[in-house]
């Protein structure tokens, strides 16, 4: 019995040195050489660096709030890296100098006050701003003159009248100064200027505070809708003698007619004129995003007109109609891909 315990202990001991040697002997596994074509591994996508656009619009009652907001969601979906937002401003002349300190990156304003701005002239006298650029077009902004009197039917029935103008520095303001003096009016002493925005105008005629307001914005316009809800409302027109005073001094007004029925009451058609809507930025604006931008407004028209009626007027055709000032180098590549001239 001991022997064969002997031979069995023997056995596994060469069996231990066996399997020693052999491991022992075995070279190391070596790492496959690199073929020839292989490509190194992707490096991981690195997020889009955060841009942020603050979007200048204008009054809340008016036009321009509402399509900032659609622009700022759209851009926000379409371009990585975009944090877009609207906000509230006093429009025009107000967003031309929120562009110029830098408070805002892009804002809507008129075409004749974009004018002003890069040639520092009217309101702008002494103080021109050549960095401006221009990224698009965007719809014909009637000049809209508002009362519930049924007897102010013309702009030279405004003598000795509550009339609101518009905000202070607003393109509002301007475009009343100039319809005032169409007229033959004095500014300053026949009429008794109000500078409210459309919200504060349309609270102001229903409470009797005022006679008249004037409105630029695209038709129809919600403070005047509102308007129309509890009061009769009038909408007096801007033409004749007083419509060619204007255009013979001033080119970027545009004849224009607010169909019958844009607003409750509006039995006739009302002839007015008209100047564009724009949206502008600086020329510190990076090309690439100015291009993304541009694309995506036009890429997106449906959300545009859901935002307002309006919308259905912003197309790349338009895109340069009433361009008033030199355009951005991005939104010109966009539109030389497109063919729009």
């Amino acid at each position: 019995m001991k022997k064969n315990v002997s031979i069995i202990a023997l056995i596994l001991v060469l069996v231990l040195s066996l399997g020693m040697l052999s491991a022992c002997s075995q070279k190391p596994a070596e790492t496959p050489a690199p073929q020839e074509n292989q490509q190194p591994a992707a490096e991981p996508a690195k997020p889009a660096k955060q841009v942020f656009v603050n979007i200048g619009t204008g009054g809340t009652a008016g036009t321009y709030f509402p399509l900032g907001g659609a622009f700022a969601e759209v851009w926000n979906k379409d371009i990585p890296g975009i944090n877009a937002t609207a906000q509230s401003t006093g429009a025009s002349v107000a967003n031309v100098n929120l562009l110029k300190e830098n408070k805002v990156e892009v804002v809507i304003i008129q075409n004749d006050i974009a004018s002003y701005a890069e040639t520092g002239t009217i309101m702008f006298d002494g103080a021109a701003f050549p960095e401006i650029r221009g990224l698009c077009s965007l719809y014909g902004e009637p000049l809209q003159l508002v009362t519930t009197d049924a007897n102010i039917k013309t702009v030279a029935d405004l003598k000795g009248k509550r009339v609101a103008v518009g905000a202070i520095g607003s393109g509002v303001e301007a475009n009343a100064r100039q319809i005032i003096a169409a007229a033959g009016l004095d500014f300053e002493k026949d009429i008794d200027p109000k500078f409210l925005s459309f919200s504060e105008a349309s609270t102001g005629l229903k409470d009797k505070q005022l006679d008249a307001a004037f409105l630029v914005a695209g038709a129809p316009t919600s403070a005047i809708v509102d308007l129309s809800t509890q009061n009769e409302v009038f909408l007096v027109p801007i033409d004749g003698d007083v419509a060619k005073n204007l255009t013979d001094k001033y080119s970027f007004y545009t004849e224009f007619t607010i169909p019958a029925g844009t607003y409750k009451g509006q039995a006739a058609d009302t002839k007015t004129l008209s100047v564009k809507s724009m949206l502008v930025g600086s020329s510190k604006l990076d090309d690439e995003l100015v291009y993304n931008m541009v694309k995506s407004i036009y890429e997106n028209g449906d959300r545009i007109t859901a935002a307002h009626s309006v919308g259905k007027e912003i197309t790349k055709e338009k895109a340069l109609d009433g361009m008033s000032i030199t355009v951005h180098p991005g939104a010109q590549k966009y539109f030389d891909e497109q063919g729009i001239q």
